[in-house]
């Protein structure tokens, strides 16, 4: 079972007492949105996990803990730095901040176990082609040699991220193109490896890797394990990963993106902030009268060396 911490909301960043304390504990409940009274209860020990997965905008609160779970688990970092200050992040992190916090966790866990993600890649007045571009190579020549490999897609566009960035400009394809052509000769200077993620284009004549951002070859490569065939994931057409299952909950992160897709009511936010607890096995809330729980099942897919012989 491939678990993955950062796709409903930043809990490295905004829940990390909660976290910790759930692998602590070795497991987790999550409420069912669609039948609330269904609750499902996930463990979380080495026995049925196979790598834990992060997500985050920023590692510095979970750093001095993060022993706790790299110690006994595979793991695999996702760390999105991007070239937007606070107009678009509200609470992220600098740039030198977070490229800081970065080499800290490559200390840790070594670049073998990180991926940088640049996205997504957005243009409006203020972010353009021209800045993207000035920005990402200064953010390569640092990161060069301390990450596995650079990510990045474009923003996807819906109703919501229209009404919270009215100011977005349309990708037109030619500006697209000179995007990707400049990232991938910043990338190839720079000895770096670029990816891109859930795209429909194909820039495979620029040198760039199509494929999942979470792979099973990924996976076994940065912890050293061998996996059974994962089955990919349904979240869009274009989307490459391998299935994982979710920590959390939507609507909980108060980082304030304004892209952002997980936090569909951010009139939601807050009072979910509230209803949290730390040491409840749910990231809001707790176990009521009439709640069935339920045990999932886990399917694990790590080959142990010994039943190779």
């Amino acid at each position: 079972m491939i678990i993955h911490t950062g796709a409903r909301t930043d809990t490295v960043r905004f829940y990390t007492e909660w976290l910790l304390r759930r692998f602590d504990e070795g497991y987790v409940l999550s409420r069912n949105p669609m039948f609330p009274t269904h609750v499902s209860r996930m463990r979380l020990d080495p026995e049925v996990v196979d790598c834990v997965l992060f997500c985050s905008k920023d590692y510095e609160p979970i750093l001095a803990d993060l022993h706790r779970i790299t110690e006994r688990f595979s793991t695999f970092f996702y760390y999105t730095i991007t070239a937007y200050g606070r107009d678009v992040e509200p609470r992220s992190p600098t740039i030198d901040e977070a490229i800081a916090t970065l080499l800290r966790l490559e200390e840790q866990v070594g670049a073998e176990r990180i991926a940088w993600r640049y996205d997504p890649v957005l243009l409006t007045r203020r972010y353009t082609v021209e800045r993207h571009l000035r920005t990402f190579e200064s953010m390569a020549k640092r990161l060069a040699g301390h990450v596995d490999r650079c990510i990045f897609s474009f923003v996807e566009v819906d109703e919501l991220v229209r009404q919270n960035m009215p100011e977005l400009q349309e990708v037109a394809p030619a500006q697209r193109r000179e995007l990707v052509e400049g990232m991938a000769a910043i990338a190839r200077r720079q000895g770096l490896v670029l990816q891109s993620c859930a795209s429909e284009d194909d820039w495979s004549d620029l040198g760039i890797v199509e494929s999942g951002c979470i792979t099973r070859e990924l996976i076994e490569r940065a912890n050293g394990i061998m996996l059974k065939p994962i089955a990919r994931d349904r979240l869009s057409p274009e989307c490459r990963c391998v299935c994982s299952r979710g920590l959390g909950d939507y609507n909980t992160c108060p980082g304030g993106c304004r892209y952002c897709y997980a936090t569909r009511r951010r009139d939601q936010v807050g009072r979910n902030r509230r209803k949290h607890d730390p040491t409840s096995p749910m990231l809001i809330g707790g176990l009521t009268d009439g709640d069935q729980v339920t045990d999932a099942k886990p399917r694990v897919y790590r080959i142990y060396q010994d039943a190779l012989f």
